[in-house]
């Protein structure tokens, strides 16, 4: 590992202890090998003037919520270090009062609250002090000869310190175990099956000394031959992933998102021999239990049962460890080993998922690292269960587990990248739903980019690029719960007596022959969706067709007709029911030109033509979006086959 430090950088910054705090805290946060999201933290000592004008010692500590790449002064939170240290000589104090009291010692109550280890941070004498969870190391301390490769490597240069549980009694048994200790003989301190702390007065120094102490680590694991990992081709079987995602969604009571890792190395450790007995030994730090459960589900060729199997064995390990004052959390996996076709990653949001594919990805190679080196051996179950249920850590898990509406849904959109389509990917998407937009323009990629957003170019006439772009969904997200059928075109006003063939023939087939292959294609996923619903966007001229707009009436009755029948077949495992917008005017179909002929058709102007229903209002896009998602909603949970006017009041329909 590499030192990032850079000398024209750092030397502004000279004289102020909190933004070189914030400066190596971010090259070290920079190292997904050292930290994972949110993992680790940092500090630093220094003297401040208070509110009365006296100079007081504090300790500027990471907060909870910041993560070590990204952080700011204002992640670290101001303590009172003469508290901490006081703290530090109790015999006793429960993790709850620990966080009490170290609010009560802010200098800010409105900064962040001080990392749980922050009283290990005051003990430590040194004016910077940096924590990570290395790779390299804790794969050395994950190991039957742990202490003893930990020696070889690093001889009498570090503290060597057995497992405790992070939080006060880490602290105060690090505390007894230093007493008459000269801390400056030692360049760090490893803590055994949890990380590494490096300390010096110096910001530099004490960031160096972690980039020295992981090399070390680093280069006996490549001289024992232990970096290298299996590789293997995968194979898809999209319908299966679906299955799997709507197992873990029901043993958790709530939909999950599924992410497969395809990548060669995640299938090559899916492929391992012994994947099953290695990788349920447990995780390589503890902190990872509270994302990750303390193991996987590995999948076989019965995901049902294997999903159920895990959820039992969960139960169990629960009961096995609760001291009967203990709620249980929902007993589904959070990643699974996938003979065959990778590892895969649950989770309500994106953003979650995509953590969880991260530790992953480390997990993967720390335990082939341990094999090499003897056996990998994790924490023993119940130290693994005291980090799950730790009451610290649930308190900051259940702080995240807010969702909106659609969380862990999962919404495909035709049509997309304009006009209604492209509001109900948004607002589906606002409102928590991870969404695929298909459509023509070749820029919906663009139009649609964000994390849980991803836009597909395609066209809804072309039968195999709708089942790529349903292929799509399930390989980014897992399964499929909303499909919403929204695209579409209004051709040129033509009376029958000189209708194009063309025209109408094109109509026919967007409108409505490519729904055909939508439904075809998509009900198989759909049917191992959450609360599945089909929504058609057919329209007002469905229910009062208009002069000259046969191409365009017919194809959407024959689409309502499709989604009536789809709504009888489907029931009672699949929602379909149908709007019917009129006078949405913000969307490409209605160009000048369009509006222009409507109106000359009807034999009035442009504004009196936009105007010509009964509220004399034009309805937005966003506001037929707005339906889209109540009727993907619970509201309509007991609603199927309902044509749903979106007109401003049609005097010709009522």
């Amino acid at each position: 590992m590499k030192s990032r430090w850079d000398e024209s950088a750092a030397q502004p910054l000279n004289g102020d202890p909190l933004k070189l705090r914030v400066y190596t805290s971010r090259l070290l946060g920079q190292e997904t090998d050292l930290v994972l999201h949110g993992g680790g933290n940092t500090s630093v000592k220094a003297t401040v003037t208070n509110f009365f004008g006296d100079e007081e010692e504090v300790l500027y500590v990471k907060g909870s919520g910041w993560d070590l790449a990204t952080i700011e002064a204002p992640g670290f939170a101001p303590v009172r270090l003469s508290v901490l240290q006081r703290l530090a000589e109790l015999e006793q104090l429960t993790d709850s009062e620990m966080v009490t009291q170290q609010r009560a010692a802010m200098l800010n109550p409105n900064a962040p609250n001080p990392s749980v280890e922050a009283i290990l941070h005051a003990i430590i004498p040194s004016k910077f002090v940096d924590h990570t969870h290395a790779d390299a190391v804790v794969t050395l301390t994950n190991n039957p000869t742990g202490e003893k490769r930990i020696r070889e490597v690093y001889g009498d240069s570090v503290l060597l310190i057995p497992y405790v549980m992070p939080g006060f009694i880490l602290a105060r048994k690090i505390r007894e175990l230093t007493q008459g200790v000269d801390w400056s003989q030692y360049k760090g301190m490893v803590l055994m099956n949890h990380g590494i702390f490096s300390f010096a007065d110096e910001a530099r120094t004490a960031y160096e000394n972690m980039i020295e102490l992981v090399t070390q680590a680093e280069e006996y694991l490549q001289a024992q031959n232990a970096i290298a990992f299996s590789e293997s081709a995968s194979q898809a079987d999209w319908l299966t992933l679906a299955k799997i995602r709507q197992h873990v969604s029901q043993a958790t009571g709530a939909p999950m998102l599924a992410q497969l890792d395809q990548r060669p190395e995640a299938v090559g450790f899916a492929n391992l021999e012994n994947v099953g007995a290695i990788a349920t030994r447990g995780p390589i730090t503890p902190d990872h239990v509270i994302r990750t459960k303390a193991i996987p589900v590995v999948i076989d060729r019965d995901p049902d049962a294997a999903v159920t199997a895990f959820a039992d064995n969960y139960r169990q390990y629960f009961e096995r460890n609760t001291d009967g004052g203990l709620t249980q959390l929902d007993p589904a996996p959070r990643w699974a080993v996938w003979p065959g076709y990778g590892t895969i990653a649950f989770d309500r949001t994106v953003k979650a998922s995509t953590i969880i594919t991260d530790i992953i990805e480390h997990t993967r190679r720390a335990i082939q690292m341990g094999e090499v080196l003897g056996g990998w051996q994790a924490l023993d179950e119940k130290s693994l269960f005291e980090m799950e249920y730790w009451e610290l850590e649930q308190a900051k898990l259940a702080k995240k587990k807010s969702t909106s509406e659609f969380g862990g849904k999962i919404a495909l959109v035709t049509g997309a990248a304009s006009g209604i389509g492209k509001a109900c990917a948004e607002s589906l998407h606002q409102q928590g739903a991870a969404v695929v937009g298909f459509d023509l323009n070749p820029d919906v990629g663009e139009i649609l980019n964000g994390k849980g957003l991803v836009g597909i170019q395609g066209d809804v006439t072309d039968e195999d690029a709708v089942k790529g772009a349903i292929a799509s969904t399930i390989q980014h997200f897992g399964g499929l719960d909303i499909l919403v059928s929204n695209a579409g075109i209004f051709p040129p006003g033509q009376t029958l007596d000189s209708l194009d063939a063309e025209i109408w023939e094109k109509s026919l087939a967007i409108n409505l022959a490519s729904q055909r292959a939508l439904l075809r294609h998509a009900i198989p996923f759909l049917r191992h969706g959450i609360d599945p619903t089909i929504l058609f966007i057919a329209s007002r001229n469905v229910l009062a067709p208009g002069p000259g707009a046969a191409a365009y009436s017919v194809a959407k009755a024959g689409l309502t007709q499709l989604a009536r029948i789809a709504a009888l077949e489907l029931a009672p495992d699949i929602r379909v029911n149908i709007l019917h917008p009129d006078c949405v005017y913000d969307t490409g179909i209605w160009t000048d030109e369009v509006l222009a002929s409507r109106a000359e058709r009807y034999g009035i102007s442009v504004d009196e033509y936009k105007s010509r229903n009964l509220l004399k209002q034009p309805v937005s896009s966003q506001e037929v979006a707005q339906l889209v998602c109540t009727m993907a909603s619970k509201v309509f949970a007991k609603t199927t086959g309902a044509q749903v006017p979106i007109d401003g009041g049609s005097d010709r329909v009522i």
